[in-house]
């Protein structure tokens, strides 16, 4: 058995708290792997009551006391919140509280008391309001792990994408856009599909940026002169990789039989078909971490916050592949 997974209590103004209680309800049903959540027990209850949620608390000393508990209560590894939760109203004097389940949980998984890391999601301005000086979780992880190149996954079982560019303004991303950057992309990618999802011979399909792939560079450049040079580079390098090609015949149904995930070159261009294929159920996976990292893919949800009609299907979604990815790292090399 692989340790359980911790889970960081996110933004505690949004719906973090009651999607990790609704999932625990899904725990018999969905298989979910035993977890731990790193929050203030008292809120819990106090929120489970408030959204007529039948799930008893239990603090615990450390992880290894989890799993015994996981089946009859969901335990709660306590982390004081000084001031009292207002659905919907984040406080930045909860912040530093926020930040400190992240370093945990992200502690606790690189020692091997956790198996994996899944963190809720959090509200960057009110982290940035307290001092908070990265523009995200995947920077703050890769930071806590010793500066480790890192990129960011989307998947659902129908599709996986990772985007070359991720949070820029669609200006800043193309000029930001490399055949280095899509290189290391690609590279860290072949690797965890790999080692965390036991494809023995990965095959990256590489999107293009302009329309119909430039056309051979009637519609631009960057397909010529930037996107095919790092196909080159990647297949030189022994991973499958094909493209550029145009993205608006590279997601139907058909085509995604042909490959296991797709370099994008700016945000949208991967969000928009994972999230239209699986809205619900997406799972934003970490890469390059030394330990693992998922979430679900979407944000805190301030204005469903404390009502009891938050959807946990995508950190269930989150839990879940947290798990399957947990056992295949410490499955012996070769069993899976």
């Amino acid at each position: 058995m692989t340790p359980p997974l911790a889970l960081t209590m996110g933004e505690p103004a949004g719906i973090g708290g009651e999607i990790a209680l609704l999932a625990w309800l899904r725990r018999r049903d969905e298989r979910i792997p035993a977890f731990f959540l790193i929050d203030d027990p008292k809120r819990l209850e106090q929120l489970a009551r408030a959204i007529g949620a039948a799930v008893p608390v239990r603090a615990i000393g450390g992880p290894e006391q989890a799993a015994a508990a996981f089946e009859t209560a969901l335990p709660v590894l306590p982390l004081a919140l000084p001031r009292e939760i207002v659905p919907g109203r984040p406080d930045p004097a909860n912040a530093p509280a926020v930040i400190e389940a992240i370093k945990t949980g992200a502690a606790l998984v690189a020692s091997g008391r956790a198996g994996a890391l899944v963190t809720n999601p959090i509200q960057k301005e009110t982290l940035y309001a307290a001092g908070f000086a990265h523009p995200g979780h995947t920077e703050f992880l890769a930071e806590l792990a010793g500066g480790a190149p890192v990129a960011m996954m989307l998947a659902c079982p129908e599709l996986r994408v990772v985007p070359v560019t991720v949070h820029l303004p669609l200006r800043e991303a193309l000029a930001a856009l490399t055949a280095e950057k899509i290189v290391a992309a690609g590279r860290i990618a072949a690797a965890a599909l790999m080692r965390d999802f036991a494809i023995a011979q990965p095959r990256l399909a590489v999107a293009g940026l302009n329309p119909h792939a430039g056309e051979n560079g009637t519609l631009g450049r960057e397909e010529t002169e930037i996107i095919a040079p790092a196909v080159a580079a990647l297949r030189a390098a022994g991973i499958g990789a094909d493209g550029p090609a145009p993205a608006d015949t590279l997601f139907h149904a058909a085509a995604r039989q042909r490959y296991d995930a797709v370099l994008c070159m700016y945000h949208d261009q991967a969000l928009i078909p994972l999230k239209t294929i699986d809205f619900a159920g997406g799972v934003n996976v970490t890469l390059g971490l030394p330990f693992i990292r998922t979430s679900p893919d979407h944000g805190t949800a301030l204005d469903l916050a404390g009502r009891g009609v938050a959807n946990p299907a995508s950190l269930v979604a989150a839990l879940k592949l947290a798990g399957e990815m947990a056992g295949r790292r410490a499955a012996p090399r070769g069993a899976v």
